[in-house]
């Protein structure tokens, strides 16, 4: 039993002293402020004590030693917790001088651009760009463009069908129907671009789906020379200043008259490719004035108004302006095929 104040003097010094040199502030508490640790243990000795002075002068000395080493338990504890919170705080700091972690750059596909490079110019020239749905009716694909159900215009359209009235689109000239309905009688420049599908033999300039820009002007007294200095103005903007086309008689039935646009082959120069197929010559576009039964059956008066309309492939174009010798190749998603037109 401790009943002597020097005995519990040394057992201060002994606590405060390995309280410093702890490796484990939780063992120490443990040690001494448990249940059934020291302190416990000596203030049960001093209920046996008989002399009430030393009683109270022991018992003060206890109480005092448990409040000091509680104390600076607590400062230990506060201490450790400032100097890991320092430590988690320093590691989620950035350290601005670490050398950056590189992310391969996106670039929008080659189509998508030239759908914007088109727009551009267009916009220049007053057009609006307006949007038509892929699925259409037999109507609009066909009918108001002066193709009526025996016409046998419609055989040279081999057709995704997906019921008896509705149709994946066989071209973007269903934007005039749609336009010219809503707009009776009032002069239009209309631009649009989008997928248009046809059950064509997929070759190195053919494929099932492909990407049409659709343009039409109407007004009074438009004629074959808008149309031609159109379409000169545009294809030099997008193969450049040295590009020749040529034109070509043709039959669409909702033009007339009607033609074909060539562009010269920037491939092979005029020789032997699978592009131009030896002729030095690639169709770019379809052509021609507005048909006047197109005007009169999407509402307007065919004696006061006249227009034009062509459309293009834009995987044609970039295939002129870049060489390059399969259409199939906007479709695999080959990215290191994509990656050269980051910069286009």
């Amino acid at each position: 039993m401790i009943n002597k104040e020097a005995e519990i003097t040394s057992l201060i010094e002994s606590s405060y002293q390995e309280l410093a040199q702890t490796q484990s502030l939780g063992e120490t508490e443990k040690k001494y402020l448990a249940k059934g640790g020291i302190f416990s243990q000596l203030f049960s000795q001093l209920i046996q004590l008989e002399d009430p002075k030393e009683k109270r002068k022991i018992g003060d000395l206890l109480n005092n030693w448990k409040k000091e080493l509680t104390k600076r338990i607590e400062s230990v504890r506060f201490k450790e917790t400032g100097k890991k919170a320092k430590k988690k705080e320093k590691k989620s700091e950035i350290d601005i001088y670490l050398e950056g972690k590189k992310f391969p750059l996106a670039n929008l596909h080659p189509i998508t651009q030239l759908i914007q490079k088109v727009y551009d110019i267009f916009l220049r020239l007053g057009y609006q760009i307006v949007e038509s749905p892929e699925i259409e009716t037999e109507e609009n694909n066909f009918t108001l463009l002066n193709m009526p159900a025996n016409h046998p215009a419609r055989d040279m359209h081999d057709t995704f069908y997906l019921n008896d009235n509705w149709l994946l689109r066989t071209h973007t000239t269903t934007i005039q129907p749609w336009v010219m309905k809503k707009n009776l009688n009032k002069e239009l420049r209309i631009i649009s671009a989008g997928k248009v599908y046809r059950r064509d033999e997929d070759d190195a300039t053919h494929t099932h789906q492909f990407t049409q820009v659709d343009c039409f002007a109407v007004g009074k007294n438009i004629s074959f020379s808008h149309l031609k200095g159109t379409i000169e103005l545009v294809t030099k903007e997008l193969l450049g200043k040295e590009a020749n086309i040529r034109f070509r008689p043709s039959y669409f039935p909702f033009t007339e008259p009607s033609v074909e646009v060539d562009a010269t082959c920037t491939r092979c120069q005029g020789k032997e490719c699978s592009v131009c197929k030896g002729t030095g010559w690639v169709e770019i576009a379809g052509a021609g004035l507005i048909h006047p039964q197109v005007l009169k059956k999407c509402g307007f008066n065919n004696q006061k108004f006249s227009g034009f309309a062509f459309a293009f492939g834009l995987e044609r174009l970039l295939m002129i302006r870049y060489g390059i010798e399969d259409i199939r190749h906007f479709y695999l998603n080959d990215v290191r095929f994509l990656r050269q037109f980051r910069n286009y």
